[in-house]
C-alpha cells in the first residue's frame, strides 16, 4: 500500500530501452516487466517502483533519484562496470558518503551509504 507524501514511483526516460534494462540490471541488479515495446517496470521487494520509459529525447534536469547502497566502493564500480559515467566521484555528507553518475541514456542518479 503506498504511504502519503512518500517517494512512491521513478520514471526514467531512455534512448535504448534495452541497453537500460541492461545496465539496470548489471549495476543494481534490477528486474523488470515488459509492457509493450517501449516501456518496462521496475520491481520491487513486493510492487514495481517505477518504469523506464524510452523516448528520443531522455528527460533530463528532472529531481534527483538517490539510492542506497550496503558498500559505496562495490556499486561504483558496478556502475562504471556496466557502461555508467560517474560525474562527481565519492564525497562525504552528513550521515555518509555518495557519489553521482549518468546511465547510457544520460540521467544523473546518485548513490549513497552511511558511515
Amino acid at each position: 500500500m503506498p504511504t502519503h507524501h512518500a517517494l512512491d514511483y521513478v520514471e526514467f526516460t531512455v534512448h535504448d530501452l534495452a541497453e537500460a534494462k541492461r545496465f539496470y540490471a548489471a549495476a543494481f541488479g534490477w528486474a523488470f516487466t515488459d509492457y509493450g515495446p517501449a516501456y518496462a517496470g521496475i520491481q520491487g521487494a513486493d510492487r514495481e517502483v517505477g518504469g523506464l520509459a524510452e523516448a528520443e529525447t531522455p528527460r533530463t534536469g528532472g529531481p534527483l533519484v538517490i539510492l542506497y547502497s550496503d558498500d559505496l566502493e562495490a556499486s561504483l564500480r558496478a556502475v562504471e562496470a556496466a557502461g555508467g559515467t560517474v560525474s562527481t566521484p565519492p564525497f562525504a555528507f552528513p550521515g555518509g558518503r555518495r557519489f553521482h553518475f549518468r546511465d547510457p541514456s544520460g540521467n544523473e542518479l546518485a548513490v549513497w551509504a552511511e558511515g
